[in-house]
């Protein structure tokens, strides 16, 4: 999703679900923490509730859609 000219716009949904650190890092959630828990072990149901980071090849992206973070 290149951006031509014009003004820049954050892309909400991206904004919602991603937090950039200072040192420029990308966090996000986990997923397969909202429903069917009960056969999920305690250990791996609290791991699930922690932020962890964006992997090298999706940062490009997500931080193209969030151009003043």
């Amino acid at each position: 999703m290149a951006r031509v000219s014009g003004k820049a716009k954050t892309r909400k949904a991206v904004a919602k679900r991603f937090k950039v650190t200072g040192s420029g890092k990308v966090l996000r959630r986990k997923q397969g923490k909202r429903h069917l828990l009960q056969k999920k072990g305690r250990k791996r149901k609290r791991n699930l509730g922690k932020a962890t980071l964006v992997s090298s090849a999706n940062i490009k992206a997500v931080k193209e859609n969030l151009p003043f973070a």
